[in-house]
């Protein structure tokens, strides 16, 4: 479905069908990879979803029905073992494996869900990520890295006290919109390359990441850092010149233009 990057940044948000668009990226790094298999396996969960849940009507016996299906029967996995192997934000890897991060294995549940025509979201908190089925009759949040256990009030409250900041209370949590899903997945990689020491790597990942998400001022910052690391200042000052295009917060526009200033003549 998607061919190259530069067409995955100009879809439509509501286009994106979120599990395509991740073996589409995790293909750039598996070229010879026939993706024919792997969009078996996604219909053959769809399938096996749609039979499970034949009598779902309300979100909670849907969101049942997706850990049963995906956990259960697929046997997808939070990966705590080796947590931060490259391989689980891969999603071919993923699927190889059955092994993921909350945002890979999110990512299955919800383009599961929306296959049946389910109102399924990821829900971004701070250092993790869940999965919101319904929206307007009885909710459920569940969390695909336990399995799709359910996520009552006390658990939410216990996750947002482990992952936010030290004073800085979390009292909103939002569905992500695709492409913001999708960048999620990429930042999880390149953070992952970059503590490995794998500079190049990561700055690979960012230029797939402005590709895809043009409008994301943070890839392009990014970007301009590890290309200014790479001693690219012709490519680090187009980054942050296209951020001074994309982008009317002021901090940001003042820290990218102080950052221009101190670059050496061109």
């Amino acid at each position: 479905m998607y061919d190259d990057l530069t067409h995955l940044g100009l879809v439509d948000d509501d286009e994106i069908v979120l599990d395509e668009a991740a073996l589409s990226l995790a293909l750039l790094d598996h070229p010879d990879v026939d993706l024919e298999p792997y969009h078996d396996l996604l219909a053959a969960v769809a399938t096996r979803l749609d039979v499970i849940a034949a009598d779902a009507e309300s979100s909670a016996s849907r969101a049942d029905a997706l850990g049963v299906v995906l956990a259960d029967e697929f046997s997808f996995a939070g990966d705590s073992a080796t947590y931060d192997d490259p391989a689980n934000a891969d999603m071919i890897r993923v699927i190889d494996r059955r092994r993921g991060l909350p945002i890979s294995l999110s990512i299955l549940y919800v383009a599961a869900a929306r296959r049946l025509g389910w109102r399924a979201d990821v829900l971004d908190l701070p250092g993790h990520v869940l999965v919101l089925i319904g929206v307007d009759t009885a909710p459920v949040i569940i969390d695909p890295f336990t399995g799709g256990a359910r996520v009552g009030a006390e658990r939410l409250a216990a996750l947002l006290q482990t992952f936010a900041a030290p004073g800085e209370p979390v009292t909103h949590i939002a569905a992500m919109p695709n492409r913001a899903v999708l960048v999620r997945l990429l930042q999880n990689q390149a953070s992952r390359a970059e503590q490995a020491g794998k500079g190049r790597r990561a700055l690979i990942l960012y230029e797939r990441m402005t590709a895809m998400a043009p409008d994301y001022a943070n890839g392009w910052w990014q970007r301009a850092r590890l290309e200014l690391v790479d001693g690219d200042v012709t490519r680090a000052r187009s980054s942050l010149g296209t951020i001074l295009e994309i982008t009317r917060e002021p901090e940001l526009r003042q820290r990218v233009s102080e950052t221009l200033q101190s670059l050496p003549a061109a």
